[in-house]
């Protein structure tokens, strides 16, 4: 978030390890842990809603088949926007909160209950769903192509429950699914953090999704859609292929012996 809305003119980062380096330097490492309140409470609601629909509408779609793959996970991403939208809409202005500060002279939240309370009270349901569209638009086809590589390399890799592998296989299956669905829609990923940041300080920069487009390619060229991009990724991998595995493994073992494959 810091790299994807930093100011192109007085860029406080060089990149994600200055970046890192610089938060734990200027903020120790609690800064580090910025907005965690948000992806906390969320979490848990997104992967549930995440898994659900997904699995209900493949069973709905019939056959087990990439396109329906596709078609089920577009489906989970789209419904969990409702609570997507306003956890990164919390994280990101806790993010931004202090920035360079060890010590913050003013805070505007005080956690991310705070903030989503705050944020509602001055611009109301229009306001804690800033960024929803993009969002949308970012979460559909990403989740996707994150249910339909796992499905690909699962099948691609063999992961049997009999397999003594299979726990390492559904990591790694996991971990490039995270990977290939954030590399599907990042762009507008870095929209939707600087429409959710605008604002911040009290200066709107962005009429909408095609504005924020528009001005950002003309101030800063392609690469501005690429920004914090090693981040996410060095992110996405050890998370995903956690959620994945894990996920995976407990309905192997929730389910009767006789469906276990």
């Amino acid at each position: 978030v810091r790299l994807q809305v930093q100011n192109v003119e007085k860029p406080l980062y060089r990149g994600t390890f200055h970046c890192f380096q610089s938060i734990i330097k200027q903020e120790s490492a609690f800064g580090l842990y910025k907005g965690i309140g948000s992806p906390m409470m969320g979490l848990t609601f997104i992967n549930a809603l995440v898994f659900g629909v997904q699995g209900n509408t493949l069973r709905a779609l019939g056959k087990d088949t990439p396109l329906n793959q596709f078609l089920a996970g577009s489906a989970a991403g789209a419904i969990q926007c409702v609570i997507c939208c306003p956890m990164e809409l919390a994280k990101t202005r806790m993010q931004l909160q202090g920035t360079g500060e060890y010590k913050l002279k003013t805070k505007n939240y005080k956690n991310s209950l705070d903030c989503l309370v705050k944020i509602y009270k001055k611009e109301g349901l229009r306001g804690i769903n800033r960024g929803m569209v993009s969002t949308f638009i970012r979460e559909t086809p990403s989740f996707g192509f994150y249910f339909l590589t796992y499905d690909c390399m699962t099948r691609y890799l063999g992961c049997e429950a009999d397999d003594s592998y299979v726990i390492p296989k559904l990591l790694f299956s996991g971990g490039m699914s995270g990977i290939v669905s954030w590399l599907s829609t990042y762009p507008m990923d870095v929209i939707k953090s600087r429409l959710q940041a605008d604002g911040v300080g009290g200066v709107t920069q962005y009429k909408g999704i095609l504005d924020c487009v528009r001005k950002s390619y003309h101030e800063e060229g392609w690469r501005v859609f690429t920004r914090g991009l090693t981040s996410t990724l060095l992110r996405a991998f050890p998370v995903n292929a956690a959620t994945f595995a894990t996920v995976t493994v407990f309905l192997m073992y929730m389910r009767p012996e006789d469906n276990i494959p």
